[in-house]
């Protein structure tokens, strides 16, 4: 199985080519560009790079939220366009979930944490059985004061990935009464090699999807449809 996977939910850019046992090429960006600039190139590069023929993946798949509205759905309209294209099915990966495969083998809680300002996070709890992810408490919007209670009640040790590490760190140093560490530089951030992980196993227990039924979950409305219903 060979799996073509983008992640677009955030600052970070990234594409993959990965199979069952192989990264055969990961692409990432963490910068100041957007990802309409970004993805398409990537993935042309990667493509040319390994003398892959778009034709030959087997699923792409896609983070698909929560995030940057604008990122998901560039990323989903990115990966639908290629997988229209090309007849392929598709894997949704819940953004937050494909972030705890960056610590795969972890024996400690995973909490991922997105920043989604206003003193909110996107956030989750996961652990890990050898290969397989348990989902602790499913990706949610959820305030800095309601996952420190929530982390404080489960009482185990815990380490955090993601960049809400950046704006809520002070906040979780100062409150969470458990053990707890900050993830690395290197696993901090989106990686669309977790993402073609998680789809990997996905599609081995049957979720893939037909392009059409890909939609990003933002787990929240957006600013505008905010404003259009106050």
């Amino acid at each position: 199985m060979k799996v073509l996977a983008i992640e677009s939910s955030a600052v970070t850019a990234s594409v993959a080519i990965m199979t069952e046992d192989t990264l055969i090429a990961e692409y990432t960006i963490n910068y100041k560009k957007t990802h309409s600039q970004t993805l398409l190139p990537m993935i042309d590069e990667i493509c040319r790079m390994t003398e892959t023929d778009v034709s030959d993946i087997d699923i792409v798949a896609v983070s698909d939220g929560p995030g940057s509205f604008t990122g998901l759905r560039i990323g989903a309209a990115t990966g639908k366009g290629i997988a229209l294209a090309k007849d392929k099915p598709m894997v949704a990966v819940p953004t937050l979930e494909a972030m705890a495969y960056n610590l795969m083998g972890d024996k400690r809680l995973i909490c991922p944490v997105m920043d989604a300002r206003r003193q909110h996070l996107y956030s989750g709890l996961y652990r890990f059985d050898a290969e397989k992810l348990e989902i602790i408490h499913e990706q949610c919007l959820i305030s800095y004061q309601e996952l420190v209670d929530m982390l404080n009640a489960q009482n185990e040790e815990v380490v955090f990935v993601g960049d809400g590490i950046d704006v809520a760190g002070d906040y979780i140093k100062d409150n969470l009464k458990c053990r707890y560490s900050f993830s690395k530089p290197h696993i901090k951030t989106q990686r669309a090699s977790s993402v073609a992980l998680a789809a990997i196993y996905m599609a081995q227990e049957g979720k893939t999807i037909n392009s059409d039924l890909m939609k990003p979950d933002y787990l929240r409305p957006s600013q505008a449809e905010r404003e259009h219903n106050k």
